[in-house]
């Protein structure tokens, strides 16, 4: 089995490994290692039987055989991790449950969680999550570090740029882009495309706050 590290230790990490348990109920594939978090040391030692192994420079000591996957759901987080490391590969998890065809695009370092559909056409960047029950129409796009939290449904020919959260619940109609870094509060309706660094809410979704880089 490949062997992987889990980077981040708080709620969305502990649902990362029960993912791999449960790719591994369908195939054994995976070997955890363990988490490493920078807030190591307020840890417990041991977290739902794995080991919590050190903070981030603990992938030093790693071997290059070594996967690593990113369980936070903060997508600016993420993109600054990877930043930091050199030469390492990413794991790639799909729950054995999702329905997906073969003719989208999922590159490294992304997460698809149990009870989602994604239809044909996709194409799916670097280090995204999509998390439980959501759909994604023909021909949509996701650019690197998208959050998509549960229950989110993305019509076709959808453009979601880098970096943006969609909270619980949200529906975009067909043809929208979102822009970078931003953040769609749950159970938004999108039925007009949003600009970069603001913070959308609401049926039909309106902005509330603009040019907040950190959204």
């Amino acid at each position: 089995m490949k062997k992987i590290v889990i980077i981040g230790a708080s709620g969305f990490a502990t649902e990362v490994a029960w993912l791999i348990e449960e790719i591994n109920n369908y195939k054994k594939e995976w070997e955890i290692l363990g988490f490493i978090d920078d807030n190591f040391k307020n840890l417990p030692k041991c977290i739902n039987g794995y080991k919590v192994l050190g903070d981030i420079s603990y992938i030093n000591e790693l071997s290059d055989d070594i996967f690593l996957i990113i369980g936070i759901g903060n997508g600016k987080i993420r993109e600054n991790i990877v930043k930091k490391i050199q030469n390492r590969k990413f794991a790639t998890l799909i729950h054995p449950d999702i329905k997906i065809s073969l003719t989208n695009k999922i590159e490294e370092g992304t997460i698809i969680c149990s009870g989602s559909i994604l239809t044909v056409n996709i194409n799916i960047k670097k280090h995204c999550i999509i998390n439980l029950d959501c759909t994604i129409g023909h021909s949509a796009t996701l650019e690197e570090y998208v959050t998509v939290l549960p229950s989110t449904n993305i019509s076709g020919n959808v453009n979601i740029k880098r970096c943006t959260t969609l909270g619980t619940g949200v529906k975009i109609i067909q043809g929208i882009t979102i822009g970078e870094n931003v953040m769609l509060g749950a159970g938004a309706i999108i039925i007009k495309d949003v600009e970069n660094n603001c913070t959308v809410v609401g049926n039909p979704g309106k902005v509330i706050k603009k040019g907040d880089k950190n959204v």
